[in-house]
């Protein structure tokens, strides 16, 4: 499946993740300045981590932004403060 930037803003995000083959799980980390992360698994498959008791509006707009990174879907970056690290290997 190609993602596309409309399909990936206009999918309510549990189709989009069911789509996807992702699978969202809650973090732990409860550090404020954490909103997420994409982590492939030993066995290739893409976990969606993201912290509990942050808002609707940006539990789904940091979804949306990590699932664009994790899957090569050009988009704007997100404001100052927040950025995105990607690491290999870990």
């Amino acid at each position: 499946m190609t993602l596309t930037v409309d399909h990936l803003m206009d999918t309510p995000l549990p189709v989009l993740i069911n789509e996807l083959g992702v699978t969202l799980i809650d973090s732990e980390i409860a550090d404020r300045e954490f909103f997420g992360a994409v982590v492939q698994s030993k066995t290739g498959e893409l976990l969606l981590s993201m912290p509990r008791n942050r808002s609707d509006f940006e539990h789904d707009t940091v979804a949306r932004y990590l699932l664009a990174q994790a899957f090569g879907v050009d988009v704007a970056p997100m404001p100052a403060p927040l950025r995105t690290v990607r690491e290999e290997g870990v």
